[in-house]
């Protein structure tokens, strides 16, 4: 299992094939917030500007490890995506 406390803010999340999914905020109980920025701006079938502006989470099951400045998931980025969840829990 990851060392989940190594997961700092500013990290970039990536699926296992390496492509970018979002910037961790910070670390919420098991789930990881990531920045406004990045949440939900390239999720493919999902109208532009429909998720974005507000926090998504990532669930801390999906890391594989934290290498570097980097948390590597466990699925590939299109996979981990239709995990992610609004704040309070539900799916996009």
């Amino acid at each position: 299992m990851a060392d989940l406390s190594a997961i700092k803010e500013h990290m970039e999340v990536i699926g296992a094939d390496g492509v970018h999914i979002g910037t961790v905020d910070k670390v919420e109980g098991d789930r990881i917030k990531l920045t406004k920025k990045d949440s939900g701006a390239d999720i493919e079938g999902v109208e532009s500007g429909l998720h974005t502006d507000h926090h998504h989470f990532i669930s801390t099951g999906l890391v594989a490890e934290v290498e570097g400045d980097k948390v590597r998931l466990s699925a590939n980025a299109d996979v981990a995506v239709t995990f992610e969840e609004e704040e309070g829990g539900e799916p996009l």
